[in-house]
């Protein structure tokens, strides 16, 4: 055997519906590991590789041990080769990290539903193994499992959840400064409409294609940038909560010509700032002589911050091809030689930085919507197995070189 570990005690037959759903929710996990780590290694060290084959004896080596249950590299070759047995052979290797991942978390999984007493039978096991018609390998078997748990664990998570939470329903907008949030604040205290608010405001790519309405949520689904309002009463506004993280569909240029000729158009310089605030507040320093490229490196939201702001030559008639607005080759095009221009605004940029106003328009105890329940049960799940994995005492060996190797031998196997 590839790892230590006891039988489990028979519980239950699995229905019709439960092998169902298993084979659904297999798809999807087969689908989230080619989705979140294709990319994850890169180039093979062959060096390395031929060294660790011809010096090591890696099939009985422990690679893996989570707390008392250790897993050698024969179990994890088996299990990659189990994990990736419908990808192209050389696309192995950009799942080796994934699939030791896996292997710790099945393992967390499996010890820690035991302390909730929640196990498979190996009955329930064989059964679902022989309708997917799987070979009868460990790593197969193993797959099983895990997956049965996770069904089961997450039934339990169900069952935790209470019958009725204090939820609140709420309005938000993500407006570009806080200039912009006081405004709307007091458009509002005066009788303002809030969702004709946010249509003229907000730049929330998320929530305001809703109008900014988020529902019901209970406080522990509430974004982090904005938790604070749950706790405001029915019909109140918060104050303007800035948050530098989140992107947008707005920008504004401030924008310089350094040089003019006939030949090569103009040479321009360029900053992109997050807001009309910032950019009025910058340009101020610039009237008073601060230098435009020492701002930009400080300042500027575009790729060219690194360059001071530059951005090259630039021709009239190309205008309609080069990579800028036709807002900002207007405003540049018409800047005379060493002339910085007032804040042009550009809806065809993204930036970062903001504020949000968000509005509880009620608060009450009631019960969860069907999807809000399985958000709520699935973020508990997480957080239990990220628990479980900070107490567990795990040992990873599987560096790249052992990884690599671990791909050529299931290669060999195609």
């Amino acid at each position: 055997m590839g790892k230590n570990k006891k039988k489990v005690t028979p519980v239950r037959v699995p229905t019709k519906h439960q092998a169902a759903k298993w084979q659904r929710q297999n798809r999807i996990r087969r689908i989230i590991i080619i989705a979140s780590i294709a990319f994850l290694v890169g180039i093979i060290s062959y060096v390395s590789y031929e060294y660790y084959a011809d010096k090591i004896k890696p099939f009985n080596e422990k690679v893996i041990t989570v707390n008392d249950v250790s897993f050698d590299m024969k179990y994890y070759v088996n299990m990659l080769d189990a994990q990736t047995r419908e990808l192209e052979p050389n696309n192995i290797y950009n799942y080796t990290y994934a699939v030791a991942q896996y292997i710790e978390d099945a393992e967390l999984m499996r010890q820690g539903a035991k302390e909730l007493n929640i196990t498979v039978s190996e009955k329930e096991i064989q059964e679902v193994v022989g309708e997917q018609n799987f070979p009868k390998d460990e790593v197969y078997r193993d797959i099983v499992e895990t997956q049965l748990l996770s069904e089961k664990l997450s039934e339990y998570f169900d069952s935790q959840l209470q019958d009725k939470m204090l939820q609140a329903s709420i309005q938000l907008m993500f407006v570009e400064s806080e200039d912009v949030a006081n405004k709307v604040t007091g458009r509002v205290e005066k009788g303002g409409n809030f969702t004709e608010l946010v249509r003229e405001f907000s730049y929330d790519n998320v929530t305001k294609k809703y109008d900014g309405n988020l529902g019901w949520l209970p406080e522990e689904l509430m974004p982090q940038t904005i938790a604070e309002t749950f706790n405001l009463t029915p019909g109140e506004i918060s104050q303007p909560i800035c948050d530098n993280s989140t992107s947008k569909d707005i920008g504004y240029w401030l924008i310089k010509v350094n040089e003019e000729d006939p030949e090569k158009g103009i040479n321009v310089s360029a900053m992109l700032l997050s807001s009309e605030q910032e950019a009025l507040e910058i340009k101020s320093e610039l009237d008073e002589g601060s230098d435009f490229s020492e701002l930009a490196k400080s300042y500027s939201q575009h790729s060219s911050k690194y360059k001071g702001g530059e951005l090259g030559w630039l021709k009239e008639e190309e205008k309609e091809t080069n990579d800028f607005s036709d807002a900002f080759n207007e405003m540049a095009f018409h800047l005379s030689t060493g002339q910085v221009s007032e804040p042009v605004k550009d809806e065809t940029v993204q930036t970062k930085g903001g504020c949000w106003v968000v509005k509880v328009w009620d608060k009450q105890q009631r019960e969860l919507d069907d999807e809000v329940q399985e958000v709520v049960k699935n973020k508990r799940f997480r957080e239990w197995l990220q628990l479980q994995r900070e107490n567990s005492t795990i040992e990873n060996k599987l560096d790249g070189t052992r990884m690599s190797w671990a791909a050529e031998e299931v290669i060999k196997r195609r």
